[in-house]
């Protein structure tokens, strides 16, 4: 077993990493389901949705406490989409090449898939 393998899950989410295979390295998954993928793959992911996060974060102080927001990111790989208030979001997630995925995460599961995101191996990504 590769000591660098890492899955880590919470209520309605699941993030994992594993360097030692070949072609699907990351895995993303909510409360019913799961997708493998590339390393690009789950680097465009964690890039974007810290972007998001980043963006939702800002928008926060611009607006009026019962406004909701709907921000959208996306590569050439995948499309991310924060749609709710600045501090409690749901997320969607649309896979965009080779094959086709899509997946969701309530808003109770965001900041749990975030801090998971933002505590994986700077090895795994260069962004961070």
């Amino acid at each position: 077993m590769d000591q660098n393998r890492q899955l880590q899950e919470g209520a309605g989410w699941r993030l994992g990493w594993n360097p030692g295979v070949v072609t699907y390295q990351g895995l993303v998954g909510g409360a019913n389901w799961s997708i493998e993928l590339t390393a690009a793959e789950l680097d465009n992911f964690c890039r974007l949705l810290i972007q998001l996060a980043d963006t939702m974060a800002t928008m926060a102080a611009e607006l009026m406490d019962e406004e909701r927001l709907c921000c959208e990111t996306e590569s050439d790989r995948l499309w991310l989409e924060a749609e709710g208030f600045p501090q409690d979001y749901g997320l969607r997630m649309i896979l965009s090449q080779g094959r086709g995925a899509e997946g969701a995460w309530a808003a109770a599961a965001v900041p749990g898939l975030l801090g998971a995101v933002r505590s994986l191996p700077a090895e795994m990504h260069g962004f961070l």
